[in-house]
């Protein structure tokens, strides 16, 4: 039996979360498991039609965080568990077992300052673990040089489950929606400086010149929304820039498909990094090419010039040219028939494979 302790759990939507619960099917379908996650409002319904069982732990987060760790230090004594696998480096801190335990790890909550004290826990947990999972090449690169130990680290890409077939409504909705507008970029992430939606509206008003019947999709919502429609506003963009919250994953998968070029350039932001990049993955399932940043894991996910681009994210004249390098000669369609075939790699049921190696 294992465990798998989680502060990220569906109901609650988000790229995270999707991982978990994948990670939690495919290791049902070969072991027993239970999982701990966070209390999530209308977690009933969800958590009586897993395979599995799912406990939830709610109160304000310091508390939950220990309320958590007693239940799954009473469930090991109690029970015969081969060992833990966690989704935060904070889900093992306060642990105590000698099973064995293996870390998954993103990115931006490793990243602190060598010799500070979140770096400080951030080793002592890791650097006694099994292993320890980077989403990527990226990610792995920032541990070491965090102070993990290497011997310890192992690569494996988040899955993705198959896409699913596309709702007629949505399809249609989404035709009526855009009509005539074209090229047609989108964008599905949080509005946070990372992500990097400003320069991608800067780049904008110069391609608005070459391509007057250019759109932008912006699916999401966070921090800087308020301040990028601004900007919007003041470039004069409101006919090009679409925003969409709270939509149906049946809509939000229909405008994906019907887009051509996914655009993502992130970027560092103090120590928030794009470890890896699940949207790029989940886009080119329906076809969609993607613009990433060289600052992260994008590369992990984007085969630059084949599947899509690797561009500077901090470099407005590389995002435009990027952009507008594939528009032209539509490279976009190449592209998007190459990544719908690379991405097949993703398949959860390949990347379990590697979980299985680690743990014979």
């Amino acid at each position: 039996m294992y465990i798998i302790v989680t502060r990220t759990f569906p109901p609650e939507l988000g790229g995270m979360q999707s991982l978990m619960w994948g990670l939690s099917r495919e290791m049902s379908k070969n072991f027993m498991i239970k999982v701990f996650a966070d209390y999530y409002e209308n977690h009933k319904n969800f958590d009586e039609q897993a395979s599995f069982s799912i406990e939830r732990v709610g109160g304000i987060k310091f508390l939950r965080k220990i309320r958590k760790a007693q239940l799954i230090n009473e469930f090991l004594k109690e029970n015969k568990v081969e060992g833990i696998f966690a989704d935060h480096w904070k889900s093992l801190e306060l642990i105590k077992t000698n099973k064995k335990k293996y870390c998954l790890i993103h990115g931006k909550e490793i990243n602190h300052p060598v010799g500070s004290s979140l770096n400080k826990r951030v080793v002592k947990v890791l650097n006694n673990v099994t292993k320890v999972i980077a989403n990527s090449e990226y990610t792995k690169n920032l541990a070491i040089k965090n102070g993990v130990d290497q011997d310890r680290i192992i690569v494996i890409n988040p899955g993705a489950d198959p896409v699913q077939e596309l709702n007629k409504k949505s399809l249609e909705k989404v035709e009526n929606l855009l009509k005539v507008k074209t090229p047609r970029l989108i964008t599905v992430s949080r509005f946070d400086k990372r992500k990097n939606h400003e320069k991608i509206i800067m780049a904008l008003r110069n391609l608005k010149q070459l391509y007057p019947d250019i759109v932008y999709i912006c699916i999401g919502y966070g921090d800087e929304e308020e301040n990028i429609k601004k900007l919007v506003e003041e470039l004069d963009l409101t006919s090009q820039v679409m925003f969409f919250k709270d939509i149906s994953s049946d809509l939000k998968n229909a405008l994906v498909a019907k887009s051509n070029i996914f655009v993502m350039p992130s970027i560092i932001h103090k120590t928030s990094v794009e470890g890896f990049g699940i949207a790029y993955v989940e886009a080119a399932q329906y076809g969609i090419p993607s613009i990433g940043g060289k600052d992260g894991g994008a590369s992990d996910a984007i085969d630059h010039d084949k599947t899509g681009l690797i561009c500077d994210g901090n470099n407005l004249d590389d995002i435009y040219s990027s952009l507008n390098s594939m528009i032209e000669n539509k490279k976009y369609i190449e592209f998007g028939k190459n990544a719908k075939e690379y991405v097949s790699k993703f398949q959860w049921n390949k990347t379990f494979e590697e979980y299985k190696k680690i743990l014979n």
